[in-house]
């Protein structure tokens, strides 16, 4: 079998993998519960390369992610629920269904107007699947987010959709005031030897930052990210600058790898 261009091939290259008898073990023996930390995993995978702003790298990992839909699809094929195909026509529908401005009589509009729009049809989608036979919790103004997202993200989205009901702070000044309420009872917690709740006033404390984060449109997630790349930058800075003196760090004082520290962020200046 020769690769391809066409998503056919990609989609007769998973049903062989999937064929009992002839097919691939590993892949015969996955379901969608051992695969989707693979999906969570492919996802990560083409953020980082966006991150980089490697197009080779991304080309390469949009492709691990488009396996994994094939690889879903394929199983929920084996179970005679929906295919490939209906991967697509679902996605089809729904961006058809949600862009009237372009597909539609609802053109011209403007980025505010279209997402007003957006907001409408969803609740519209939502109110479909209620009558469908949905979940009393499915139809409050925080259903539909997965509880699988990371806790920033899912964070993140939840305090958007509890803002468009009005539940919300009117300025960053305000959620950086409940930040440093947060630490206060942080510190009062861990004065009093009660690790546990104060662990758990550490939870709002995070809560409250995605906030402050949303606060600035500033994305958490990628926040954090861009927080964890440049502390592993210092700290290999760090690593470096004492291996040149022929020590690791484990043989160094915190005090010298903390002027280390400082060295390195000045140099970022």
């Amino acid at each position: 079998m020769k690769p391809s261009r066409d998503i056919d091939r990609l989609l007769e290259i998973m049903a062989a993998l999937r064929t009992p008898g002839t097919g691939c073990p590993w892949d015969l023996e996955q379901d969608f519960s051992t695969i989707a930390p693979y999906t969570l995993e492919e996802a990560y995978e083409v953020a980082d390369a966006i991150a980089r702003t490697d197009l080779g790298d991304l080309r390469e990992e949009l492709g691990d992610l488009l396996l994994q839909v094939v690889f879903h699809a394929r199983m929920a094929q084996e179970q005679r629920a929906f295919d490939f195909g209906g991967v697509v026509e679902a996605i089809t529908t729904k961006l058809i269904r949600r862009h009237p401005h372009v597909f539609g009589d609802a053109k011209g509009r403007s980025p505010q107007e279209v997402e007003g729009l957006w907001d409408r049809i969803k609740a519209e989608e939502k109110a479909e699947r209620m009558a469908r036979g949905g979940k009393p919790e499915d139809a409050g103004a925080l259903a539909g987010i997965p509880v699988g997202m990371t806790a920033l993200t899912r964070a993140l989205k939840l305090q958007t959709k509890a803002g468009k009901v009005g539940f919300d702070w009117n300025d960053p000044l305000a959620v950086l005031a409940k930040i440093r309420e947060e630490c206060d009872e942080i510190e009062a917690e861990i004065t009093a030897g009660q690790r546990d709740k104060a662990a758990a006033e550490v939870g709002d404390l995070l809560f409250a930052a995605v906030n402050l984060a949303r606060h600035l449109d500033a994305d958490p997630e990628a926040a954090l990210r861009a927080a964890n790349d440049k502390f592993t930058r210092r700290f290999s800075s760090i690593e470096q600058a004492l291996a040149e003196k022929g020590k690791r760090p484990q043989d160094s004082t915190l005090a010298e790898m903390d002027a280390l520290w400082n060295a390195a962020k000045a140099g970022e200046k």
